[in-house]
């Protein structure tokens, strides 16, 4: 080991089949030679001992073998405030990136005055061995001040998880009982609102009547006159309704997506056969709608597509974030929620492997394993899969099997499918990695609805109260007893990835977050004009749900 840091002794007794408590690891990594330091504590370790534990180390080791980190750093071991210079060093580890456009709607910015921040500082990018050290400092400063001491985070509790319930076979009749479900239950949101009648009994009703259709979208057409003709359909057959070009509502036309749920009321033309729209109506979130918040201050750190394995992954950008966690500005940071991407994968495109600087995907999985090993042990961890991950691209997708799972069992992390609720302190995080995204900003009319703005997108799916409504586009939706993809409850934040933009907004009070990437521009991107975020770090107050946006 060239440098005495936890991460270095970690790795050294995980090479040899060993686990080991935070403090053991300290008080390893305190010796004059750590090297030799583990070859004691293996050496004297029973066969059968899986995890080492302090009490280990101290009974093998000399009490003057050991010397404190602490007391070789008076400045350090004086004051908090010492520390907190510490850790403002490490946090300039990593360049600042190109800072995206001002977040929208209770983010925080911390680059915007200048202050000190992740990234925030004008010393350049460290070597590996600096950046080791700073980590060891931190690890060593945490233990003995109050830095991530005492904390113990309750374990998040999921739900909307395909994951063990996938039954599926891609027969004509599944799809037929998911999309009669994803009818039924976004029906019954719809139906108080409107006098819905189905629509084999609005061929029987006299012309000229007021009526109204709770539907899913069948068809969008234009006709020659310019007005819109959409076609709903309920599980009694379809019937057509127009909008006429000149209504000053007209324009919600563009946010119609096939497949979606909606009600459109209006007034029967005199000869039947056609409902002339005087509204349109959507699942939506109430306005009303009031978030739960967490009954004691912590936090969230919300990132997506780290892609390790590709040549353009930010390692250092990672490490410096990895190195801020274990700071204690970072201590009430508790929970680590991954959108998916956790690797770049394999076959994904055409011609990836030349993109790749990992060509194995188990490999990749090991590789992110390790950069998952360097932040906080005590953290609690849920991760879903995306699209470059190795699992099914049909959504919902379940998380990963057995073998991955025991690749990425760092730290014990949860793994569930894509999408899912995660309750954490009482608020309810919806993760999605978000591949529709690409479908609502293709087929919505407004400028507003890009990919540099993809928290309105998001807003397009609360409003329709479905992650992924429109199939047989960009999407692939696997058939299951029931739709999973249904926004049934309305979430209090929203946690997207895949278009790897940073995203910060809110809608009817739901906090909205695409928290960017960890994968510098690949030539697909600059092909396509996509410039990433690269290195954010969305941080959630749970309490307050106000949001941080850090940058490394």
């Amino acid at each position: 080991m060239p440098d005495s840091t936890p991460v270095r002794v970690v790795r050294e007794l995980a090479s040899r089949g060993y686990n080991a408590e935070r403090d053991a690891v300290t008080l390893i990594a305190d010796t004059p030679d750590p090297d030799a330091a583990v070859e004691r504590v293996v050496d004297a370790a029973g066969d059968d001992a899986l995890t080492l534990t302090a009490a280990d180390v101290r009974d093998t080791l000399d009490d003057g073998s050991r010397t404190s980190a602490r007391a070789a750093d008076p400045d350090a071991a004086s004051t908090d405030g010492g520390a907190a210079a510490h850790a403002s060093e490490t946090v300039g580890s990593a360049e600042l990136p190109d800072a995206p456009a001002a977040p929208e709607t209770g983010a925080r910015d911390d680059t915007r005055d200048g202050t000190a921040s992740a990234g925030a500082s004008d010393t350049p990018a460290r070597d590996e061995t600096t950046r080791d050290s700073d980590r060891a400092d931190a690890t060593n400063r945490a233990d003995e001040t109050t830095t991530h001491d005492g904390r113990s985070p309750t374990p998040p509790e999921v739900a909307g998880d395909v994951t063990g319930h996938s039954t599926g076979a891609g027969e004509y009749g599944d799809f037929v009982s998911v999309f009669r479900d994803r009818y039924e239950r976004l029906s019954k949101k719809l139906r108080g609102r409107v006098n819905h009648r189905p629509t084999d009994a609005l061929d029987t009703m006299p012309g000229g009547s007021d009526a109204a259709i709770v539907g899913m979208v069948n068809d969008i057409r234009s006709t020659a006159s310019g007005h819109w003709l959409i076609e709903l359909e309920d599980t009694n057959g379809t019937f057509p309704a127009l909008v006429m070009k000149d209504r000053d509502w007209a324009d919600v036309v563009d946010e119609l997506l096939l497949d979606e749920v909606i009600a459109i009321e209006g007034t029967l033309a005199d000869d039947g056969g056609i409902l002339f729209a005087d509204s349109v109506h959507f699942p939506d979130v109430p306005r009303t709608y009031r978030p739960s918040t967490a009954d004691r201050h912590v936090q969230a750190a919300l990132v997506s597509d780290v892609h390790v394995g590709s040549q353009e992954f930010a390692g250092e950008r990672w490490d410096a974030f990895a190195d801020w966690l274990h700071t204690p500005e970072a201590d009430p940071v508790e929970y680590l929620l991954v959108g998916g991407d956790m690797v770049e994968g394999v076959g994904v495109y055409p011609d990836q492997d030349e993109e790749l600087d990992i060509v194995d995907v188990y490999e990749q999985y090991r590789a992110f394993s390790e950069r998952l090993k360097d932040v906080p042990g005590d953290m609690e961890i849920v991760m879903i899969p995306g699209n470059h991950d190795a699992v099914r691209l049909a959504e919902p997708q379940p998380g990963f099997d057995e073998t991955l799972r025991d690749i990425m069992s760092a730290h014990d992390a949860r793994i569930v499918g894509n999408p899912a609720t995660v309750t954490v302190e009482g608020v309810d995080v919806l993760m999605y990695h978000g591949v529709s995204l690409d479908e609502v900003i293709a087929e919505h009319g407004d400028e507003s609805v890009s990919y540099d703005a993809p928290h309105n997108a998001m807003a397009q799916l609360l409003k329709k109260r479905h992650v992924a409504p429109q199939y047989g586009g960009r999407m692939r939706v696997a058939p299951e007893e029931k739709d999973y993809l249904v926004i049934d409850d309305v979430p209090d934040v929203f946690h997207t990835g895949h278009v790897h933009k940073l995203g910060i907004g809110e809608y009817h009070n739901v906090k909205l977050i695409n928290s960017g990437s960890w994968q510098e521009q690949t030539a697909f991107q600059q092909s396509v004009n996509i410039d990433p975020d690269v290195g954010t770090a969305p941080i959630l107050d749970l309490d307050t749900l106000d949001i941080t946006v850090r940058m490394f």
